[in-house]
């Protein structure tokens, strides 16, 4: 309740608090009513099973008030009011009316890769239905949208670019922009379909908000509104001035950026001053010639503002408010601060590094609230090409690995990544319908988790057998700065995928691969990271390290090496 009390004081004394809570939770009840609704009304498995969107309320402003509580971390760092923000820019409020749906997804703005695109909907409300109460806005990665490419040399080989375009105009579709998606996708079906998912979320949005607002009178929600954001940077503050002051850096690497065997440095300053936090990336790498960049509010202000959750309020909900005390120092053409025709087309895959190295390096400040590396990798598997019919098909599958162990537990996992929150694996009877494989073994991977007093989490090993011809497009990272352990804690192992031809031989590992073809018969195994140990190995409790043996955790010569123990012929461990 430390914010509920912050915001009496930072709001107006004139909203009760009762009041004040039903707005609350019914601005975010509306959210996840419209993430629910898509779920369950999208057509493509990225969308209903994977969940790659985000549902959130903007205010008049563009400032991001409420946003579901499922949605991607990279879009709850407020990609949705950056698209907002630009349509007020470019179309000013006196030309954005009642029906009208606008949409974006433009490198300039977002900073993303054109997948993802932003749709919106003004709320007007009111006794005359004239006074602007905000945006209802949708983030949807667009399963299509044309390009060239499996990784582009430049924005302009991703696809379709649509910045701050009306797709309805006061209540009306406009058919040319239907027209104009439709025919620059390679999965119109599928595409259409999110669309009108999207569209309805928007609509009915709106009109929830709207309904809310109006129940308590406008004046009431927008007080409620304003100490919504002020309690959640009190609270944020709050929390802040219980770190002790200084400056803290690391240093971590990408292996490269996809195209290019030259690895790509992470460097991360963190200054903690008062009740503010400032993150400096002027160390990061230069933007790429891979297509591993993004721009400033895609990528620089998307990963601190990740972080920052994480560190400093994670209980709290996502609006602007939570991030005012935050800072950003980043120097323009990084990889994080790309310009908009460069490549975008993997923006997110450094996301899990970096927010992992702003995280650790405040081991030294806060050892006891400092994790260890987790997997940080998309550990992407796409599978794509054409069926017989002659039809396309484009299956993206990724894994989930191990997180780094803490000063209380060992790590969790398998788990999605830091950057992808609540996203989920597309069940494996789905997309063997869809796809031209079969899934033959997905089990735990023993031995990938970081050895230390508490053990890295595990990653896992999935198994797929080519039924059709297709092409294979791997995407991992980490392989030569694998997970780190932290305080003598031990690092994880990487990921790889492994392609057997004919289902058998030698194998050819793959990391970071592009269009490599597959026949019937062939084997790829995709074996995911695990996270890093934290504490010393040698002070692990004797009972932990048989309940890994008995689980199949690690291997009796693991635990031999990396804990120093010796093993009976019963299974009795001891030192």
């Amino acid at each position: 309740m430390e914010a509920d009390s912050d915001s009496a004081k930072a709001g107006d004394a004139a909203i009760d608090p009762i009041t004040l809570e039903v707005i609350r939770h019914g601005i975010i009840g509306i959210t996840d009513q419209i993430d629910a609704n898509i779920t369950r009304t999208a057509f493509s498995p990225y969308i209903y099973e994977y969940k790659d969107f985000a549902v959130g309320l903007v205010d008049a402003d563009g400032q991001l008030v409420a946003q579901s509580t499922g949605g991607m971390p990279p879009f709850v760092a407020d990609s949705v009011g950056t698209a907002v923000r630009d349509g007020l820019e470019i179309y000013g409020r006196e030309r954005l009316f009642e029906g009208d749906v606008v949409v974006c997804n433009h490198a300039a703005v977002q900073g993303q890769h054109l997948n993802n695109t932003v749709m919106y909907t003004p709320i007007y409300g009111g006794p005359d239905g004239a006074t602007l109460i905000g945006f209802f806005a949708i983030n949807v990665h667009w399963i299509d949208i044309g390009g060239s490419t499996p990784r582009s040399r430049d924005i302009f080989e991703e696809g379709l670019q649509l910045r701050s375009i009306k797709l309805w105009s006061k209540g009306e579709p406009i058919d040319e922009v239907y027209r104009i998606i439709e025919n620059n996708t390679r999965l119109p079906v599928e595409l259409m379909g999110d669309i009108s998912a999207q569209l309805a979320g928007c609509l009915l949005g709106r009109d929830l908000t709207r309904a809310l607002a109006e129940r308590y009178g406008l004046e009431t929600f927008f007080r409620a509104v304003t100490a919504i954001l002020d309690a959640g940077e009190a609270a944020a503050r709050a929390r802040i001035r219980e770190m002790p002051d200084g400056t803290y850096e690391t240093e971590t690497w990408l292996d490269n950026d996809g195209d290019h065997d030259v690895p790509i440095p992470v460097r991360v300053k963190i200054t903690v001053d008062g009740d503010e936090i400032t993150v400096d990336y002027s160390g990061m790498g230069d933007a790429a010639p891979g297509c591993i960049n993004s721009g400033y509010f895609g990528g620089g202000v998307t990963t601190a503002r990740v972080a920052f959750k994480y560190l400093v309020v994670p209980k709290e909900g996502a609006n602007e408010g939570v991030f005012r005390p935050l800072k950003l120092i980043l120097p323009e053409g990084k990889i994080l601060s790309a310009p908009p025709t460069a490549p975008m087309g993997n923006y997110s895959m450094p996301f899990p590094t970096v927010i992992d190295a702003v995280i650790r390096a405040f081991e030294q400040a806060m050892p006891e609230h400092v994790t260890g590396g987790h997997f940080a990798t998309h550990s992407g598997f796409r599978v794509y090409g054409r069926k017989k019919t002659g039809e396309a098909f484009n299956g993206h599958d990724s894994g989930h690995g191990g997180w780094g162990a803490c000063a209380w537990h060992d790590g969790a996992g398998p788990f999605r990544t830091m950057a992808h929150g609540d996203t989920r694996l597309i069940p494996m009877e789905l997309q063997e319908t869809i796809l031209p494989f079969r899934i033959e073994e997905c089990t735990l991977r023993a031995d990938s988790g970081g050895p230390g007093k508490f053990r890295g989490g595990l990653g896992f090993r999935k198994s797929y057998t080519i039924l059709d011809d297709c092409f294979l497009q791997t995407n991992l990272d980490r392989t030569k700065t694998p997970p780190w352990g932290v305080r003598g804690g031990a690092p994880g192992k990487s990921g790889l995928v492994t392609v057997y031809r004919g289902g058998g031989g030698d194998g050819e590992v793959l990391c970071k691969a592009k269009g490599v073809p597959l026949k019937p018969g062939d084997r790829a195994v995709l074996e995911t990271g695990g996270g890093g140990g934290y504490g010393d190995p040698a002070e692990r409790e004797l009972d932990l390290i048989a309940r890994d043996l008995r689980r199949g955790y690690i291997t009796e010569d693991a635990a031999v090496a990396a804990y120093g123990v010796a093993i009976g012929a019963d299974g009795d461990v001891r030192r």
